[in-house]
């Protein structure tokens, strides 16, 4: 306890902000490792989205100050990484049909928010080519994904391991995506799961592949944040319409091949869907009331 009072006082923060932030860390993890959730709509949830935003954008200015921002939230993150890591990979190992529709509700849960702010702007006939463009884009690169044509055999290439990674990184800033919803559209996403849930027996082999992906990841936030900042202020509709042609996309790529031969496998997926959507609206509901709320502070 004496060491955190003294890393406040470092960091010139109270404790009670230190432990704030490592709860901020700790749902943005779950943002990372849960398909549907947007990790920007948490960090609105959590009032932290503007300050990550601006740390992206430019890390290296108040460097010092940005690292001590972050530190705790990395303690939250690791956290939630460890734990869900586990959980999600027991489930898709042993539920995997299941678990895929219940990813489906979450990524369906945000739909109606994302056509909301698509008519918030002046509709353009041409945003259709980018529904349409990023609609066939996502089941398309599903089908190109290593885990498409040669699943669980563990050979998937480390460059497209750093792929995917950047790709989540760009896409782990635009409100309503979601990085594991990447990770699942490149055909990733069980295999960093399986991968990360061997830390403990196989260390070294897990760090090999997850170190360059996390490196391609922040890359990728970096520098393609102000890119995003820009063309969502400038082309909001078109960059809406494009992340609703990714999502509708992607729940077509995800669909599980194998669905469950009884009726009651198929009310559990129902109710499951169901869940999610309900899940993913809450997050919604709580962002929006943050950001208000921070809005009038």
């Amino acid at each position: 306890m004496n060491f955190i009072v003294e890393l406040c006082r470092i960091m010139q923060i109270s404790a009670k902000t230190f432990f704030y932030r490592i709860l901020c860390g700790f749902f943005l993890g779950i943002s990372v490792i849960a398909p549907g959730v947007s990790g920007s709509v948490m960090a609105i949830m959590m009032g932290v989205y503007r300050d990550l935003i601006d740390i992206a954008s430019n890390p290296f200015k108040n460097f010092k100050q940005n690292i001590f921002y972050l530190l705790p939230m990395g303690i939250g993150a690791l956290a939630s990484l460890v734990s869900g890591v586990v959980l999600l990979s027991v489930t898709l190992e042993h539920y995997p049909a299941q678990s895929q529709i219940f990813f489906m509700g979450l990524i369906a849960g945000g739909l109606f928010e994302i056509y909301k702010k698509i008519r918030e702007t002046n509709f353009r006939w041409y945003y259709l080519i980018g529904i349409a463009a990023s609609l066939a884009a996502a089941p398309v690169l599903g089908l190109f994904s290593p885990a498409a044509h040669a699943p669980g055999n563990g050979s998937i290439s480390i460059w497209y391991l750093c792929l995917a990674g950047v790709a989540a990184g760009i896409t782990s800033i635009i409100p309503g995506m979601s990085v594991s919803m990447v990770l699942m559209l490149f055909g990733v996403y069980e295999f960093l799961l399986t991968t990360a849930s061997g830390i403990l027996t196989n260390t070294l082999n897990t760090l090999l592949i997850a170190a360059p992906i996390g490196i391609c990841f922040i890359a990728g936030l970096i520098l393609f944040s102000n890119v995003i900042k820009i063309v969502f202020d400038l082309y909001p509709g078109l960059a809406y319409c494009i992340v609703l042609g990714f999502m509708c996309g992607t729940l077509a790529a995800i669909y599980p091949s194998a669905m469950p031969a009884t009726v009651s496998g198929w009310i559990i997926c129902v109710l499951l869907f169901l869940a999610g959507l309900v899940i993913s609206a809450a997050f919604q509901f709580l962002g929006k009331k943050f950001n208000r709320d921070a809005a009038l502070d």
